[in-house]
């Protein structure tokens, strides 16, 4: 999460994919975190503290790598040749879908070109109102999957299209390992208490940067979200429309304020829901939410008179001297064990589905507690992208792949000293997420950060829960602080993600604006 991933500590992950969190209802979209080149060979960016233990940077020689879709660059001056292209819709099940051809580094598009995959829902409804374009977060969630379950009611004039960003799913995907290495990667303990711990935690960083690396080539060094929000504004031309609409979940929302940065002017109509960090300032940390949520669900569970325990901290403290026990003694679950990380991390997936899937949490932490740790595995393995047949799906490489592309280059000790501040500021995720290893040994630079403002773009409406576990809810008080023309819309729930039928006045208000022009008035509450 930045549990599973490990890679930027105060942060996590994913997504909740269709059905990936047994019984908690109605599935969310995405949660989240923040052109590179290769790292010197052997440039030491950090030493651990653990005394006489030292790591470099993986120290790489140049990689051939060609993943799926790499294809030669397209003719003409300048991205003429990405534009002439027609999309060439086929029809796909109940969808239509394509790929569509983008420059590899927009600095040199008449080289190497990847594939972006697409879906589309057709409008129904008359006049037409151009396309709007979806992505559900990650990084790394497809957006093809989520054309299939978009609340689109009320919004049938609009052709709704989804995208598997680049790096991930059915677009040219990042790759690193195989099922078995990805296994005992997961495996790792991610908040180590002790020295071996420590350093099998930090190899194990090591070696999973450098597989990607062999594995995804060049590919790494151009995956950031400018290079994402470059894709969307090529989309957009391709469709034929002079203005964007869009809305994002979680990281669809830095992919949103990015593109207002870069086009601003080419703003139609942007709702960005379950904002993530884009300020520079680290005073709230992703861990805060997660830890809201889990104090939130104790006090519920209490409420409900829960065998989890009395009160608010009697529930919490059930819970943590759990996952401390199975630091030493994990659990078997068939031929698996749910260790103290997934088990952290299977947790974290119920607290994104918000109350409905509170009842259901506290049914399997009490099988846990008893024994069977069916229920948290699978949590965690829908967090992770791993499928029952054992593989893995893109999300889990490419989600710190595109989250180191944008993160701030650190090194190992600067990792551990931000996962010590960070337990300060939460005390329970802030532990179990652990340090942040793994963009501090990933094998390529992060691009130039960007604190985007979209000076002269269209009102912009961004929504926050106050529940919101994954994205906490300041993150969108200051999103749309920081955009010129941000608007906040608050929903007070719970769960991340609110637009499509957690709120009525959410709802309206969003669908008003997307089809009438009409912007919320800024500060707008909603229950």
């Amino acid at each position: 999460m930045r549990i599973l991933p490990r890679w930027a500590a105060g942060a996590v992950a994913l997504m909740v994919l269709t059905g990936c969190v047994p019984d908690a209802g109605p599935s969310q979209p995405a949660p989240s975190p923040s052109a590179s080149s290769a790292a010197p060979a052997g440039e030491v960016i950090g030493v651990s503290q653990t005394p006489g233990f030292q790591i470099d940077r993986p120290r790489l020689a140049p990689s051939d790598a060609k993943p799926d879709g790499f294809a030669d660059g397209l003719s003409g001056d300048g991205l003429t040749g990405y534009l002439k292209q027609s999309i060439q819709w086929r029809r796909c099940s109940n969808y239509d879908c394509a790929t569509i051809l983008a420059p590899l580094d927009y600095a040199n598009p008449s080289g190497q070109a990847i594939t972006l995959a697409l879906a589309r829902k057709r409008a129904t409804q008359s006049p037409k109102l151009g396309t709007l374009f979806i992505n559900p977060g990650g990084p790394g969630a497809s957006g093809r999957n989520m054309v299939t379950y978009f609340a689109s009611k009320g919004l049938e004039q609009y052709d709704i299209v989804g995208w598997d960003p680049r790096g991930t799913n059915a677009s040219t995907p990042v790759t690193c390992y195989g099922n078995a290495a990805t296994d005992a990667y997961a495996q790792l303990d991610s908040s180590p208490d002790d020295d071996a711990e420590t350093q099998a935690l930090i190899v194990g960083n090591y070696e999973f940067g450098k597989a990607c690396w062999e594995n995804s080539g060049e590919l790494l060094n151009h995956i950031s979200t400018v290079d994402t929000a470059r894709d969307l504004d090529l989309m957009r031309a391709l469709v034929g429309d002079e203005k964007l609409s869009f809305v994002g979940y979680s990281y669809g929302t830095q992919i949103g304020s990015f593109y207002a940065e870069l086009f601003p002017q080419r703003v139609g109509r942007l709702v960005l829901d379950a904002a993530v960090d884009i300020t520079d300032d680290d005073s709230v940390i992703q861990a805060m939410g997660f830890d809201l949520a889990l104090g939130n669900f104790a006090a519920w569970c209490a409420r409900q008179g829960c065998s989890l325990g009395a009160g608010k901290d009697a529930v919490l403290k059930t819970i943590t001297d759990f996952l401390d026990k199975l630091d030493g003694e994990p659990l078997t679950v068939g031929d698996r064990t749910l260790t103290q990380s997934l088990a952290a991390t299977g947790i974290a997936g119920y607290l994104y589905g918000g109350v409905p899937a509170w009842q259901v949490l506290a049914r399997d932490l009490q099988a846990a507690l008893a024994g069977d740790g069916t229920r948290l595995l699978k949590s965690s393995d829908g967090l992770n992208d791993r499928t029952e047949d054992g593989s893995y799906g893109s999300l889990f490489y490419s989600f710190p792949a595109i989250g180191c592309a944008d993160s701030k280059d650190e090194g190992v000790v600067e990792a551990e000293q931000r996962w010590v501040a960070d337990q300060k500021k939460a005390p329970i995720y802030g532990k179990y997420f652990g340090p942040g290893y793994t963009c501090a040994l990933w094998p390529v630079h992060s691009g130039p950060l960007v604190k985007p403002t979209g000076s002269g773009a269209a009102p912009i409406v961004v929504i926050g829960a106050t529940g919101d576990p994954a994205t906490p809810y300041q993150n969108a008080v200051t999103m749309a602080e920081q955009l010129t023309s941000g608007v906040l819309l608050t929903y007070e729930g719970e769960g991340h993600g609110t637009f499509g039928g957690k709120s009525s006045c959410v709802d309206t208000l969003v669908i008003d604006y997307l089809t009438k022009g009409e912007v919320p008035a800024d500060g707008t509450r909603c229950r």
